[in-house]
């Protein structure tokens, strides 16, 4: 059975570029096979564009910019909700297309069309309200002010985790603000990509507004980051390829936003009922199979209810059932490929060789060569992988400390700074650990903490700049400032 054959609209399945509104193949004939990491069937095969067929984006985007940002941003916001509700329609259909390429489980995936398809729905209307200020004038019979404008060309790097959110909250943000974008989805999930496109055109998006190119990741980043019309690049995934990414924007000066890896804490307070904050750590451990840049990496639990927290937790953690996404009652799914699991197996070797306990995480149960059992290591220790590398993975890591000022420093011993979590009921815990957090978002007592009203970024190495909220199309726009002198009159500095 072909995955066309599993969709109601086999359109939303392309195995081309998108550029200028047209379907593209690569003319060098090399192409690329997408994999179900569940069966590691081939769903399908993408064409490796070529470098002129990138600068031929470059061209359309920068073509299709002239007229867009001529829009007025009630036009522009009237295509964009065309697209959001295209992209409820066909929700069901974007569901399956991610689980396939993905594996994540199919009411993840439907979240996640949900998810991606808020964002657009949101820059629709944030886009209007784009405003610029009055600046009381210093300068006599002169009114002075700013006006917001677009960037420019953004161009759009996204990862495989989240293969329609990061586009949704990327491109809506740039294209309310009146830019045109360039996608480069991650190779291994492209057609949730190319759905979206098939949706914008059929949403009434011009052509070359939105473009989705294909190729060598590398290659494709050196020519779009080399690329001076190119004004924007916005990031998401690894830490180490954020700071290539930026180092190769340098000469262009282009405005860059990166959301990097995380490494979050999960602190749980002396006070908190240890199986009611157990099992909000699961949640927040093993969602995407902890192939989540928010995911619970290192849980540090107050001393005193240490144990009953990692009894509450095995508990919890063995009743999560692991298999193919497109299956009923599937808790977690497959990682994407197999180095995912190399990497996994070797974080939790490198821990119990130096004095983790493996509490839980019988990997022989596992029912593919993708698929990695949930594991649960207890007495977790600085100089361990865990605690430094982001696993990416269902591996959990427990560390027990004794009092506040410990736990803040164990939170912040680590390069990144994304998300952090705190569950505790003493206001006066609350506020003296979130503040002393050195992460760009706190989320106290509750695992769910994004959604399009968020500012979502961290610091340090987690990234720079911020997606969602009101801050998230500022990426996309510059200040212009303007002094308005009367006629006739004098000029001075």
């Amino acid at each position: 059975m072909t995955l066309s054959s599993k969709l109601s609209d086999p359109r939303l399945f392309r195995q081309y570029a998108y550029v200028d509104g047209k379907w593209t193949h690569g003319e060098g004939g090399r192409e690329e096979a997408v994999f179900d990491p569940a069966t590691g069937e081939a769903l399908g095969h993408i064409p490796w564009l070529e470098a002129h067929q990138i600068t031929a984006a470059v061209d359309a985007a920068e073509a299709a910019f002239v007229h867009w940002r001529a829009l007025r941003a009630d036009e522009r916001c009237e295509r964009l909700l065309a697209w959001y509700d295209l992209l409820q329609a066909h929700r069901e259909d974007l569901a399956t297309l991610m689980t396939l390429e993905q594996g994540k489980p199919l009411p993840d995936a439907r979240g996640e069309v949900e998810y991606g398809a808020s964002f657009v729905r949101w820059f629709a209307e944030e886009g209007k309200r784009t405003f610029g200020e009055t600046i009381p004038s210093h300068i006599p019979n002169a009114a002075l002010g700013t006006i917001k404008e677009p960037v420019g060309i953004a161009a759009l790097i996204t990862p495989w985790n989240f293969p329609l959110a990061m586009i949704t909250r990327k491109a809506a943000a740039a294209m309310a603000a009146g830019c045109t974008v360039i996608v480069k989805p991650a190779g291994e999930t492209p057609f949730s990509a190319l759905a979206l496109a098939e949706l914008a055109e059929r949403a009434g998006i011009p052509a070359g507004v939105f473009n989705v190119v294909l190729g060598d990741p590398p290659e494709v980043s050196r020519i779009l980051c080399a690329e001076d019309r190119v004004k924007a690049l916005s990031f998401t995934g690894s830490t180490r390829v954020g700071r290539l990414l930026l180092e190769q924007c340098a000469n262009t000066v282009k405005r860059v936003s990166l959301e990097l890896g995380g490494n979050a804490p999960f602190i749980v307070g002396p006070d908190m009922d240890p199986r009611e904050a157990a099992f909000a750590a699961v949640a927040a451990k093993f969602q995407t199979a902890g192939q989540d840049c928010l995911a619970a990496d290192r849980i540090l639990v107050h001393e005193s209810i240490h144990d009953a927290f990692v009894e509450h937790f095995a508990e919890r953690m063995a009743a999560l059932t692991v298999g193919n996404g497109l299956e009923s009652e599937i808790d977690l799914g497959p990682l994407i490929h197999r180095q995912a699991v190399e990497k996994a197996a070797a974080i939790v070797d490198d821990a119990i060789s130096k004095g983790a306990t493996l509490v839980a995480g019988d990997q022989s149960q596992a029912p593919g060569e993708n698929f990695f059992m949930p594991v649960l290591l207890t007495g977790v220790t600085h100089d361990m992988k865990i605690w430094h590398e982001e696993s990416f993975a269902p591996v959990a890591g427990i560390t027990a400390y004794a009092d506040d000022d410990q736990v803040i420093e164990m939170a912040n011993d680590t390069e990144y700074g994304l998300a952090a979590y705190i569950y505790t009921h003493d206001i006066r815990r609350i506020w003296k650990i979130m503040r002393a957090l050195e992460f760009g978002m706190v989320s106290v007592n509750s695992v769910k903490m994004t959604g399009p009203p968020v500012p979502f970024g961290g610091v340090k190495h987690s990234g720079l700049g911020r997606e969602g909220g009101v801050t998230g199309i500022d990426e996309y726009l510059e200040t212009k400032y303007y002094c308005l002198g009367a006629l006739g009159s004098v000029s001075g500095s």
